[in-house]
This record gives C-alpha cells, sequence and structure tokens, in this order.
C-alpha cells in the first residue's frame, strides 16, 4: 500500500507545487487505511488547504489506492513541529 500511496503523491506533487506548495508523506496505516501527510510552503498558510486535502488529496487516494479510507495533515493533528507563527 505504501508504494501506491508514493506513486500517487509523486503524480500529484506538481500541481501543489505549481501553487509554491508540496507535500510529503509521514505515515501510512494499512490497517486503518489512514494516510498521514504533510504539507509544506504555501499550503501552510492556505485558507483552502483544507478543502485540497479532503476533496483533491484524500478523494484521489481513495480512487487510486485500494483500502485507503482517510487522509489526514500532521499539522492538523497538533504534531507540527515548527513554531506557530502569528
Amino acid at each position: 500500500m505504501r508504494e501506491q500511496v508514493e506513486k500517487v503523491i509523486t503524480a500529484i506533487r506538481p500541481a501543489i507545487q505549481a501553487d509554491e506548495g508540496d507535500i510529503s508523506l509521514v505515515e501510512v496505516d494499512e490497517a486503518t487505511g489512514v494516510i498521514t501527510v504533510e504539507l509544506h510552503g504555501a499550503c501552510v498558510t492556505c485558507p483552502a488547504s483544507t478543502q485540497t486535502l479532503k476533496a483533491g488529496i484524500e478523494r484521489i487516494m481513495k480512487d487510486r489506492v485500494e483500502g485507503v479510507t482517510e487522509v489526514v495533515e500532521i499539522n492538523a493533528l497538533g504534531m507540527s513541529e515548527s513554531p506557530v507563527q502569528l
């Protein structure tokens, strides 16, 4: 499953990078089907990043990788190691 997820990320990465963002794979939980990613660059402060994650990335993952149930973003889980900038 992880290999398939990595292939999908490689395929969608250019579209995200075109908007000055990026995505990296953090974890693939094969038992639950939850994929954890980290968004970078412009995606971090973009108000549409949640929409991109759920309506874009998650939808594509579910369509292309059997067993994927959800895609979550590590910063949304409160696991960011980056300091919060106000």
